[in-house]
């Protein structure tokens, strides 16, 4: 994404990097920064809310899910929140079928989320593990990382099914 943005704003000449201003400044650089801020504030992560697709990462047969109802909040689902989907992609040969509608626990999300010591974690993908009704696992292995936000949302089969907890 970053090369997107470069490409969109590259008539900065690195203003927005950090680096050297244009060499005419104060005609071309305010209007133009204006609109790059803009590009990128339209960029900004938000909540899983209905219709969001997300990638599942466990061996339940599952590969894409879309989010149909977020059990939580108002605005949507965020880190260890649990939401209700349906099945988009499935293996052919997966306990879980495609048009399934099944339970997630959100193990990766793309919005940020605070720590206690004030850090904040974020990920590149919006990723779901299946479970069901109970909020057992429907799969035997969680791939990738896997934040320990999850303990204090009462999650701890899936962060010892998780080899990797970020």
């Amino acid at each position: 994404m970053a090369a997107t943005v470069a490409s969109k704003c590259s008539h900065l000449g690195r203003s927005l990097f950090g680096g050297l201003r244009n060499s005419v400044p104060g005609l071309l650089t305010t209007s133009h920064e204006l609109t790059c801020s803009n590009f990128l504030s339209q960029q900004q992560r938000t909540f899983i809310q209905m219709r969001t697709v997300l990638k599942v990462v466990d061996n339940s047969g599952a590969k894409k899910v879309m989010c149909i109802q977020a059990l939580k909040g108002k605005k949507g689902a965020r880190l260890g929140d649990t939401i209700i989907a349906s099945v988009k992609e499935a293996h052919p040969n997966g306990k879980v079928k495609k048009g399934k509608v099944v339970y997630g626990v959100v193990v990766r999300a793309a919005m940020q989320k605070g720590r206690c010591d004030g850090s904040e974690v974020k990920f590149d993908d919006n990723a779901v593990v299946l479970v069901d009704k109970q909020g057992q696992p429907i799969g035997t292995r969680v791939f990738g990382p896997v934040p320990h936000e999850l303990r204090q949302k009462k999650h701890v089969k899936i962060l010892t099914l998780a080899g990797h907890i970020a």
